[in-house]
């Protein structure tokens, strides 16, 4: 199965801010920019999964608004961004460097900030693509988050490998308003 992996588009918010869980909204030109730029792309009536915060839905309404014939956007938190905690909204050169060191120390399992795992993410991710290969479609679109990007292309080339160091999480993901293809 091909999945489309559609980053929102650049969020409202000051350069250099920690966000994650945080709903902040998309910036609506670049959002209608993106949508302009991906729906040419996107595979007729492929099925649409959408993550529950509202910088994703932008997106997704947009893209709609553009291919009507891709199915109605079905929302599901598991492709929402990781939640920083108390580290949420705070920027990340205002973050204690011992906070990076402990979560890099064990880049797994602990939760900066206070709040979810890396492990974690990467393992609500793993379940909603077992969903989505349970499904007959051979293409299908996530409109999502930078983060859970990366934990489709870590599991895609680990499988259901625990994550065991900061050097195992790819490093790339498409900028906001961008996309990446991935074979599932």
């Amino acid at each position: 199965m091909k999945l489309w992996l559609l980053r929102h588009a650049r969020v409202d918010l000051a350069p250099g801010l920690c966000y994650g869980a945080s709903d902040v909204p998309a910036q609506a030109e670049h959002t209608l920019e993106a949508a302009e730029s991906l729906a040419p792309l996107l595979p007729q009536g492929a099925p649409l999964w959408v993550s529950g915060m509202g910088r994703a839905r932008q997106l997704a309404e947009a893209v709609r608004q553009l291919r009507p014939d891709l199915a109605h956007p079905h929302t599901d938190t598991r492709l929402n961004e990781m939640n920083f905690g108390r580290w949420e909204l705070q920027r990340w050169d205002a973050i204690p460097r011992a906070a990076f060191d402990t979560w890099m120390a064990d880049f797994a399992r602990h939760r900066f900030g206070g709040a979810e795992s890396t492990q974690e993410v990467i393992g609500r991710v793993a379940a909603a693509l077992h969903d989505l290969r349970a499904t007959d479609s051979q293409e299908a679109i996530w409109i999502t988050h930078a983060g859970v990007i990366r934990a489709a292309q870590y599991l895609v080339v680990n499988g259901d490998e625990p994550i065991q160091t900061a050097g195992e999480w790819p490093t790339d993901a498409p900028d906001p308003g961008g996309h990446v293809c991935l074979t599932v």
